[in-house]
């Protein structure tokens, strides 16, 4: 395979984790089948591969343990509203703090998906000009 085919299918690698966007694992998926179906013509292609699908399940499990510590704020701060008024005049009176516990992880998860966006896009930039891109804080699930 020569170096321009390999370098576009591994730019097509890590583009393929926008499909996450359009249907559920699909950033995990997509580079997932991509990568098993290239990852025998190149070196490149298969470490390529495997960066892309190790980030993009890292991804998803730093999102899921974020979203799960946004929980006990927001049943603590529901159930708090219950428990100080009787009736069911729900005013989204969070005096507590919880309220800006529950938006502030929030917004943790909201940061971490535009610096997923930004990662993407310089990954695949650079594996376009042929350069071996290693994302930043990746468990390497798959070696």
């Amino acid at each position: 395979m020569n170096k321009n085919n390999e370098n576009t299918n591994a730019f097509l690698i890590h583009i393929s984790a926008f499909a996450g966007y359009f249907f559920p694992l699909g950033s995990i998926i997509a580079p997932l089948i991509l990568w098993q179906t290239q990852k025998d013509k190149s070196q490149f292609i298969d470490e390529q591969g495997k960066e892309a699908v190790n980030f993009n399940i890292s991804y998803v499990l730093y999102t899921f343990i974020l979203g799960v510590s946004a929980i006990p704020f927001a049943f603590n701060s529901l159930f708090n509203h219950f428990r100080h008024y009787n009736d069911f005049n729900f005013d989204f009176n969070f005096n507590g703090g919880h309220f800006f516990g529950f938006f502030g992880i929030a917004s943790l998860i909201t940061i971490l998906g535009f610096i997923k966006v930004i990662l993407i896009i310089l990954a695949a930039l650079k594996s376009k000009e042929g350069e071996n891109y290693k994302y930043p804080l990746t468990i390497k699930f798959i070696k």
